[in-house]
């Protein structure tokens, strides 16, 4: 069984503490976070220690789960691969390309599993699609979440679009050739809703709309490829598939796949144990987190709103 000790326990924190708790593999050590407000609410509620440190937490695990702002995530890293511990890092994996490319370079040395947080990798209505979909052209994308004015200022790019720009990177096997994006602001000090478009060199194309003031939660994939298309529904894990059909005429058919629904974050965790008991690469590593990175970056560059991401 892998030692796990969690670093923050704001609402994402306190979610992977409860799931951490339910998977065999792992054994909860503790967490950390330097709210003590939070450690003491946290402590009590999921009957866990609180360590006084994230360096007195991280020597006593094997396994190391970072849940804080990207801003943090390159120290409590670090500082963890260079004690040999496996880590999974919340998306986005670092503040800057640069600091990715140095994890990656560490924990190579150190010869430990990273794993980074992109979630709808291990939703089940991505996997159950992801055999269908071969070589998509253009592709689709929208993730709206209804307005809450605690959260007006979520940075929608890194914090919404993120998933998608991972998602698309994941399954377009070609490198972007041109990037165009605008944004507008409503009720925020940045873009409340943001629309990029991604050329890719093999053709695709894929146009990703965000919003943080949405009336209702939506998060939909549509992937075009020859005589086909495959609509993913994230939200209620629903993936329906559309194909057509030459005869004398052509027929648009289409079916629902059969989904195993479950939680994803669990499910990304335990694959994450499964890559360290097996010795096998995570399925999403720090170069896939690089990736995505430097994608929302140059959306963020065309909106000059790059100081405002952190």
């Amino acid at each position: 069984m892998l030692k796990v000790g969690v670093i923050g326990a704001g609402n994402l924190g306190e979610t992977h503490i409860k799931l951490l708790q339910k998977i065999n593999d792992f054994e909860l050590v503790g967490f950390y976070d330097g709210d003590q407000f939070l450690q003491k609410n946290v402590s009590q509620n999921f009957n866990t220690t609180a360590y006084g440190s994230a360096s007195e937490l991280i020597s006593n695990v094997d396994v190391v789960d970072i849940v804080k702002p990207s801003i943090s995530h390159f120290d409590y890293a670090v500082n963890a691969i260079r004690q040999s511990k496996h880590v999974f890092i919340e998306k986005p994996v670092s503040n800057t390309v640069d600091e990715a490319r140095q994890l990656l370079d560490l924990s190579l040395e150190a010869n430990v599993k990273v794993q980074v947080g992109h979630v709808e990798r291990f939703n089940p209505a991505f996997k159950a699609a992801l055999p269908y979909i071969t070589a998509p052209m253009f592709i689709e994308s929208h993730r709206m979440i209804e307005f809450d004015a605690k959260k007006a200022n979520v940075p929608v790019v890194m914090d919404l679009m993120s998933h998608d720009l991972d998602i698309i990177l994941s399954v377009v096997n070609s490198n972007i050739k041109k990037v165009s994006a605008k944004g507008v602001r409503v009720v925020g000090d940045t873009p409340d809703v943001v629309n990029a478009i991604i050329e890719f060199d093999n053709g695709c194309v894929a146009n990703l709309t965000a919003s943080r003031i949405s009336l209702k939660n939506e998060r939909i994939s549509k992937f075009y490829q020859r005589d086909a298309h495959v609509k993913i529904d994230y939200l209620s894990q629903e993936t329906s598939l559309f194909s057509a059909k030459k005869g004398q005429k052509v027929e648009l058919y289409s079916k629902q796949l059969k989904i195993n629904k479950g939680n994803p974050v669990k499910l990304e965790l335990e694959e994450f144990a499964q890559s360290i008991i097996n010795n096998t690469a995570p399925a999403v590593g720090i170069h896939d987190g690089s990736i995505m990175l430097d994608a929302a970056y140059r959306v963020a560059e065309k909106m000059k709103i790059t100081s405002s991401l952190h």
